[in-house]
Order: C-alpha cells, then structure tokens, then sequence
C-alpha cells in the first residue's frame, strides 16, 4: 500500500517510545507485541489520518493478531519505521467498516 506519506513496503521495523508501551498495557491490557502482529496478518486497512497529521505522516489501522483480537491502532511512520501511537480493541463500528472490507477485499 502506498500512501501521500508512506509506502508501506518500505516498513522495515517499529520504533517504540516506552511511555507508549506502558499506556498501551495498563489502559488497554495490550501487550506492544500483540499490537505490531496486526502489520503481518490479513487483512489489514490503513487510512491517513489526515484531521490529526499536519506535522507528519498519521494514520490508523483497524487489523486482527494472530489470536484473531481486532485492534485499532494509530501510528506514524518515521523513516522507514512505524511508531505507534496508541492501540485499543476495536470498537462495534470500527468493527463493522473491519468486516465490510475484509468482506469485500475477498472478492
């Protein structure tokens, strides 16, 4: 995928700040390497997040782990690395925009 600021195929490894990591566990019970599973499993929607990224490159990511968890999570790309930002369980509408493009991407 490719986006205005991220071509996802250049990803090459994640940047963790550990405040982040912290957050992640103690508000959302997530573990960082539950989170990242969701970049290597399908299917995965990316969307900029273009109301939250004048300073750089943000999107959002709505994916599964390999224990079929469907996450949210936003992040930034930097060089050729994902920084997340923040990661949650999905929502019900979140979850539902989830199951129409995985629906429909198997066309």
């Amino acid at each position: 995928m490719k986006f205005d600021c991220l071509d996802v195929s250049e990803i090459s490894q994640f940047d963790w700040d550990d405040g982040n990591i912290l957050k992640n566990e103690q508000k959302h019970n997530l573990q960082w390497q539950r989170i990242e599973e969701i970049f290597f499993n399908e299917p995965l929607l990316i969307v900029e997040d273009f109301k939250h990224s004048q300073e750089e490159c943000r999107c959002f990511a709505l994916g599964k782990t390999d224990e079929n968890e469907k996450l949210f999570v936003v992040f930034t790309a930097r060089k050729n690395r994902i920084r997340i930002i923040s990661a949650r369980v999905m929502n019900q509408k979140e979850r539902a925009v989830y199951e129409n493009f995985k629906n429909n991407s198997e066309i």
